[in-house]
């Protein structure tokens, strides 16, 4: 009886260093991701009794967002839901997956910026992609698979509002026991980006979405 070899991991491990941050003290693990180029890193936590994570591990798989998290953009929830979930993870225990190379759900920073323009004119998040002749969310979440396997994890808890991401994960033999919420940086300037998320992308969104501000 044969049997098919296993696919050879999208990433390489780096380096591993420890960073104190205003979250907390954290492993930093960086990877270098084989297809793309990218670098990744997981940020890793450990249980409150000082054990790392180990099955059924809470994680947050995150997109980079540069506008959101480096400077604060109210235009989405991204930053918001970055520091939660190093709160969260650093409280409990668990990892950050940070995927660099998926700003603008892929489309790239500048093309972003287009988006957004577009989104003056009355285009929703979604339309203002399709009308630059861009997918809707071209993320793909392999590397996250493999950095999760490389730490010895595959089965989580995933801090998240989106199956999809769900989906790719659980494609990449990740077992996910649970969608846990996370609705954070709820606001004016991003209510109709929400909006669209939950109405047309799926995300598992409240439909009223309670506000920050």
């Amino acid at each position: 009886m044969t049997t098919t070899p296993a696919a050879a991991p999208q990433i390489s491990f780096e380096v591993e260093t420890t960073v104190p941050t205003t979250h907390g003290t954290f492993a930093f693990r960086a990877y270098r991701d084989l297809v793309t180029g990218a670098d990744h890193i997981a940020v890793v936590a450990t249980r409150p009794d000082g054990s790392a994570p180990g099955g059924g591990a809470l994680v947050r798989v995150h997109s980079e967002c540069l506008t959101g998290e480096a400077f604060g953009s109210l235009k989405c929830e991204c930053g918001p839901q970055l520091d939660a979930a190093l709160n969260i993870i650093h409280e409990q225990g668990g990892v950050v997956v940070y995927l660099r190379g998926h700003e603008g759900r892929g489309i790239g920073l500048v093309d972003k910026l287009r988006a957004y323009r577009l989104q003056e004119d009355g285009y929703d998040t979604l339309d203002a992609n399709l009308a630059l002749g861009l997918p809707a969310d071209s993320r793909q979440y392999g590397a996250a698979a493999d950095i999760l396997r490389d730490l010895g994890i595959d089965e989580i808890r995933l801090l998240s509002n989106n199956p999809e991401k769900r989906r790719q994960l659980v494609e990449h033999g990740i077992v996910v026991s649970e969608l846990v919420p996370l609705v954070v940086g709820v606001g004016a300037d991003n209510e109709g980006y929400l909006d669209t998320k939950r109405d047309r992308m799926g995300h598992q969104l409240p439909g009223h979405l309670p506000s920050d501000g």
